[in-house]
């Protein structure tokens, strides 16, 4: 057995330098790196591009990042929580590329499968079409897009044993399934460390294979971006 475990966060990002190209997991604030995001805020890593669904918020999550402005371009597709975000796009201080969202997490899948572009009818007609090949499938024009290359993916997930076998939560698997092992180097953040041969087989959803490194982070905050709740009588 391989073992992927590193100790430290610390640890786990080394290699990651200026002007690389990052997958980040995560939908809104749920199944976000938080230690991670962190310890590269500690870092002062600069121009970076970003491929993640949203930006976090202002005070979290890659919000933290563009705070100190180390990031250079955001590849997204969901950006209306982040007001410090929506302030660099529209003064010009960061590119930002909007994918549709189904498009973004096709093109995270891909690379994870090694297949290097694929036809999609989402955006079709639009801003997104611009300068992309076009073909007629079944009577309907679609697009190609091409598969993400990107230097590291980070992702989250609630368990995962040493061998970098990973078990997600709830909603919380979202980005993160289709990012493990899209990019050169995968580094899992874990809830839960355990031995190999913890994990129940029939239950993993990402196979060690996919992921270089794994470590136990050690506090989460899990915030709620939007709370909503019912008014009592």
């Amino acid at each position: 057995m391989i073992s992927k475990k590193v100790n430290t966060v610390q640890e786990a990002i080394q290699g990651i330098k200026n002007d690389m190209t990052i997958m980040f997991g995560g939908f809104g604030l749920c199944g976000i790196p938080e230690n991670t995001i962190a310890e590269l805020v500690k870092t002062e890593t600069s121009n970076l591009t970003c491929i993640s669904n949203n930006a976090g918020v202002d005070d979290f999550g890659l919000g933290l990042l563009l705070q100190k402005k180390q990031i250079k371009k955001m590849i997204s597709s969901y950006v209306g929580e982040n007001a410090e975000f929506e302030r660099q796009m529209l003064s010009g201080e960061l590119d930002v590329e909007l994918i549709p969202q189904g498009t973004l997490a096709e093109r995270c899948r891909s690379a994870q499968a090694g297949i290097p572009a694929f036809f999609t009818p989402a955006g079709y007609g639009t801003e997104v079409a611009e300068g992309k090949e076009v073909r007629e499938f079944n009577g309907k024009m679609h697009i190609m897009e091409h598969a993400f290359k990107a230097d590291f993916a980070i992702v989250k997930a609630w368990k995962g044993d040493e061998a970098g076998n990973l078990v997600f939560k709830g909603t919380a698997r979202n980005f993160n399934s289709c990012m493990a092992g899209a990019a050169k180097i995968t580094i899992a953040e874990v809830e839960e460390l355990v031995p190999v041969g913890t994990l129940d087989p029939n239950q993993i959803h990402i196979p060690g294979i996919m992921v270089q490194r794994i470590f136990q982070g050690e506090k989460f905050e899990k915030r709620i971006e939007q709370r909503t709740v019912r008014q009592r009588n």
